[in-house]
Parts: C-alpha cells; structure tokens; sequence
C-alpha cells in the first residue's frame, strides 16, 4: 500500500539531491580507501614494497599527481598522500571536509545523530599528523577510518528518513561500490593472472587473498569456493554474485530499484535515460556474460563499466538540469 500521497510530495532541489549523493560517496569512499590502505600493510613484504605500494595510486588514477609529490611508493609517502595530504583531492582529509559540508547543506533533511557523527569523524582524521600514521599506529588509523565510516552507515540505516533523500542517498552509496569494485577487480587482478607458469603457489594465494579482503569479500568468497582460487571465478564473485554486498551486479541492480522508486513515488519521469543505461549494464552482469570474457578481455570490459557508471551518475544529476 502506497502511504505517500503524491499531491502533497515536495520534489527534493537539485543541490540537495546531488549534495545526498555525493556525502554517501565520500563516506564510502573513507571506508574503501581505509580498508586498502590496511590490507595492503598486512600483505605488503615491508614498508619499502613499492610494487604493493604502488597499486593504491594506481587504482585511484593518482599515479602522476603522486610522483609529482612523492619519488618512491612506500608505507610513509603513499600513507601521507592519502591520510594526511589536504591538497590531494583523493585523501581521507579531502573526503571527510567534502562529506561534512555535503552535510551542512543537508542540515534540515539529515539527522541530528548523522550530523553530529560526521562531525566527530571530520575531528579525528583531521587531528591526523605524521606522528600518528607511523608504522606503529598504521593500522589503528586505518581501522579508525573504517570504523568511523561503518558507523556513519549504521547511524544512516537507523535514522535517515525514508522519502527522495534516502533514495539518493542509496544511489550515491551504491554507484560508488560498483566503482570501486571494478577499480579494483581491474588493477589487482591482471598482476595476478593469467600467469605463464606456475610460479610461487603461496604468493599467489596471499596476493588472491588480499585482494579479495580489499574488497571486504573474502570470508564470503570462502562461503562460495571454500578451497583454492580460480581467476574467473574471483571476477564472477565481484562482478554477478548478487549476495555479495559489493559485487558490481549487486549495486547496479539496487541502483535500479531506487531509481525506479524515485520515477514510480515520486513522479520524477525523466529517470528513464539512467535507467535505460542500467537495464543494458545489468544485462551484462550475469556469471555467463563474465565468463565469456575470459582474463584478456575483462580489463576492456572494466573500462567500459567505469565508463557506464560515470555516465549514468551524469544522467541522473542531469534530470534535475533538464
């Protein structure tokens, strides 16, 4: 039953409704960075691994704004670009002064318990300085960053009300996990395979291991294929399996629900270019379609999905241009 009585509905601004997007996207974007940041520090061989090292610049598309910066990937240059860098726009500082201004614009719609938890967050990581980004407190900060951000999530799920701003809110989370799921899939997975020879198992398990605990999909990776790793298989799991929380299909199609919520409730019509663009993506996230791509041909396959989800971010900001 339709509670929402459509001749009393308030359409949301466009500001509000890009300023919902893009707070969900920096929060998320805290987290992710966070957790790759973690992950590599553990699977990283010393502070001084530039191969490891590296792939955090590389994934972001940071490459050269990095060595303008810094002459060698290792813990301390790539952990100050990204924890303590304000000019970085790429940095958890960047993130978070985005985030809380997302916020203040959205003081009246978000709630006092958001609000005041994004508030707190922005004063820790800005408290941040290379005394508290040492190897020693390396992962305290980085499981700082997550924690923060899970919370921001969990206080968002209890408290934010269920009318457009919820639904941009969701939409902005999930074009963001589909981001940065291909980013991901994309940098990390053409070091790994397909490999000429056998090489050193061991490394190789570490390396699929990692990846997929960047991905915050290990454990339930091992509920799907609890022994070995198999590369098209990692792919099927990150880009199909839609009970993975961070899968690219997953977002994509939840995406979709909310768009079509916000058409159906909310009589914006003119979602009908995003969601056209997100039948034929969803279309092409099946095990079988992933499959057939085989190793060589993912990477293109990834590029063109970034590509398809920047647009579909522009068509949906557009609707409120048009």
């Amino acid at each position: 039953m339709d509670l929402i009585p459509r001749q009393h509905t308030i359409h949301l601004i466009a500001r509000h409704a890009e300023a919902t997007l893009w707070l969900a996207r920096y929060m998320e974007r805290i987290e992710s960075l966070g957790r790759i940041l973690d992950v590599t520090n553990t699977f990283a061989r010393d502070a001084d691994d530039t191969a490891n090292w590296l792939s955090i610049p590389r994934i972001n598309g940071d490459l050269e704004a990095f060595h303008e910066k810094h002459e060698k990937a290792t813990q301390g240059s790539v952990g100050a670009f990204y924890l303590l860098d304000a000019g970085n726009p790429t940095s958890v500082q960047c993130f978070i002064g985005s985030a809380r201004e997302n916020a203040r614009t959205l003081r009246a719609i978000i709630s006092t318990e958001m609000w005041l938890q994004i508030n707190v967050f922005h004063g820790t990581i800005r408290s941040l300085d290379a005394g508290t980004i040492t190897a020693d407190h390396f992962t305290a900060v980085c499981n700082m960053l997550k924690q923060g951000a899970q919370a921001h999530t969990g206080i968002t799920e209890g408290t934010l009300y269920r009318d457009q701003a919820w639904h941009f809110y969701m939409i902005g989370r999930y074009l963001e996990r589909a981001d940065q799921s291909t980013r991901l899939l994309d940098t990390r997975f053409h070091s790994l395979a397909p490999r000429p020879d056998d090489g050193d198992a061991d490394l190789d398990a570490g390396n699929w291991n990692a990846l997929l605990r960047a991905a915050a999909g290990y454990h339930a990776y091992r509920r799907e294929h609890p022994n070995g790793y198999r590369p098209m298989e990692v792919a099927c799991f990150l880009l199909a399996n839609t009970a993975f929380p961070r899968s690219v299909g997953l977002n994509l199609a939840q995406t979709e629900w909310h768009l079509t919520q916000l058409r159906s409730r909310y009589d914006l019509r003119r979602m009908s270019r995003a969601l056209e663009r997100l039948d034929q993506l969803n279309g092409t996230m099946s095990f079988q379609n992933v499959l057939a791509l085989g190793p060589h041909r993912l990477s293109p396959f990834l590029d063109r999905v970034q590509g398809e989800i920047a647009e579909l971010y522009s068509d949906i900001v557009g609707t409120f241009s048009e």
